[in-house]
């Protein structure tokens, strides 16, 4: 059994809409756009994936197809996910081993998933070469990740703003006593902007313009302590259609932004009430936890501070707090008992 152990390699991933994360032995070794480059000719060749693929997206000719595997959290193209989960752990051992690993892996999935979808996941990472799979809730783990004690019998809300959804999720003495999970969240802030853009300049402008927008500018309130700059945005002028460019500033972005926070704040209130009281009284003193790349929008934190009168926490490094998670939840995964096995 020692021998077997061997050639079993651990990796915890948070395959999100976005992004996928990897880590292996402690640490990050992979943290790629959640996107695959194919071949339209021979769906089965991966011509490029994660950043590399990213390039290409939207800038493709007939024989190229760029695809986002997942929509919402989860799986939308099965055939995808699988080439693009193969690759990504490709990238994971530098050097080739002598005999192919066996897999362990532990992936999150979101807390609102079908089985159906739950399903495609596990199946997915066995194509890709999984001998073991075990599946973890995104809240769980970005709470591991952000360093809080999950088995007491304490109560902390998380806030995960993710690339397709957003899930705020009650959880005390290691389980979910509540979970409300809406469709708003990255995808649907690099939309807005798009949006906006479109209506206001009659300027037409790409899906990854749009997510940079969001990077250098995205704000959730127009009064910002230390404002950023306004940026120059490339486009194709609706009205002549000559390429053209713009000056954005912050405001501009917070307003487009403003109704999908409004829907995210709205669905914390609404998570908030169904909340058993001592649970309740828990938040009242721990106040509300984010994480996910949502969390980075500059100002969230206070705007949602104004609006539900709670202290809110931003994960130190939002980003990477679900995937931390995963891997801790790796490491003891015999020890945890929302681990999902079967």
């Amino acid at each position: 059994m020692g021998l077997f152990n061997f050639f079993i390699q651990e990796i915890a991933m948070d395959l999100g809409t976005a992004n996928t994360l990897i880590i292996h032995n402690d640490e990050i070794v992979v943290n790629e756009p959640s996107i695959v480059a194919l071949d339209r000719n021979n769906p089965k060749n991966v011509l490029a994936v994660g950043k590399k693929a990213l390039m290409m997206h939207e800038k493709t000719h007939e024989s190229i197809r760029t695809v986002r595997p997942l929509k919402d959290g989860v799986i939308a193209d099965f055939n995808a996910a699988e080439l693009m989960i193969r690759e990504l752990i490709k990238l994971v051992l530098t050097k080739k081993p002598l005999f192919a690993p066996k897999w362990r892996m532990m992936i999150c999935i979101p807390s609102s998933i079908t089985e159906v979808e739950k399903r495609a996941v596990r199946d997915s990472a066995e194509q890709a070469g999984a001998q073991e799979v075990y599946l973890l809730h995104e809240p769980m783990a970005a709470a591991l990740g952000i360093g809080i004690d999950v088995e007491e019998p304490v109560g902390n809300m998380i806030v995960d703003i993710g690339g397709g959804t957003t899930g705020i999720t009650v959880i005390a003495l290691a389980g979910i006593v509540c979970d409300q999970s809406i469709r708003i969240a990255g995808d649907e802030f690099t939309a807005d902007i798009m949006e906006a853009l479109r209506r206001y300049h009659s300027l037409l402008i790409g899906e990854r313009t749009a997510e940079q927008i969001k990077i250098q500018i995205g704000a959730a309130m127009k009064e910002l302590d230390s404002p950023p700059d306004d940026i120059p945005v490339n486009g194709r002028d609706l009205v002549t259609g000559i390429p053209k460019q713009i000056m954005v500033s912050y405001q501009e972005i917070a307003e487009a932004l403003d109704k999908s926070i409004f829907k995210i704040e709205e669905a914390i209130l609404k998570a908030l009430e169904m909340t058993p009281p001592e649970l309740a009284a828990d938040i009242y003193r721990r106040g509300i936890y984010i994480t996910g790349g949502g969390a980075l929008l500059r100002g969230l934190d206070k705007r949602l501070n104004q609006k539900i009168k709670l202290p809110v926490h931003i994960a130190d490094d939002p980003l990477k707090s679900v995937v931390r998670g995963t891997g801790i939840a790796l490491k003891n995964y015999n020890r945890y008992p929302f681990v999902m096995r079967n």
